[in-house]
């Protein structure tokens, strides 16, 4: 039978105990929350603004927040209060639902993967990788391909001290890192 996400979690504590020492399911780790984001750039194309916010709601089912620039830099042609990138924050179901969806449908999609790299995982317990094309999901068309971004998904985990922990923890989830 395929387990779902939140059942492999609740079963990390069973898994994890003995390798480090858990004496009650409380200390085993979690997901908390999964913050999806994708920066526009200095872009100023009114229908790229207006086409990545939709698509980005499409694929994680929440309305993503606008992200202003904070401070003017020349180089990048960005200018204070400009608009950089979007963000969502996904918790509780919506975040297991949306991690499912991409352990099992979108990364298997995506051209010459080879698994996830464990070397984006940083000391206090999240893991970040990116995805080059937004059209990996089922939820944007093929059709317009013109219009692709990429974005990053940050995996926060609790309850976790080392990284040894936190990839312990996600390959049960079922994160197909690389051998």
């Amino acid at each position: 039978m395929f387990k779902t996400i939140s059942q492999k979690q609740k079963e990390a504590f069973e898994s994890l105990k003995d390798k480090f020492g858990y004496k009650n399911a409380n200390q085993a780790p979690r997901v908390e929350k999964i913050v999806v984001s994708t920066g526009v750039g200095s872009t100023t194309d009114k229908q790229k603004l207006k086409l990545v916010p939709e698509k980005l709601a499409l694929i994680t089912g929440q309305k993503p927040l606008e992200i202003k620039a904070k401070k003017s830099i020349a180089q990048f042609k960005v200018r204070e209060g400009q608009l950089s990138a979007f963000k969502v924050t996904l918790r509780g179901e919506k975040a297991l639902g949306f991690l499912d969806k991409v352990i099992n449908i979108a990364l298997p999609r995506t051209r010459d993967f080879r698994g996830l790299s464990t070397a984006s995982v940083d000391e206090m317990g999240n893991y970040t990788f990116g995805i080059k094309e937004n059209t990996i999901f089922p939820e944007t068309s093929d059709e317009e391909l013109r219009n692709v971004f990429g974005m990053s998904i940050t995996v926060v985990v609790s309850n976790t001290d080392s990284r040894e922990e936190t990839i312990s923890f996600l390959e049960l989830i079922g994160l197909p890192f690389k051998k």
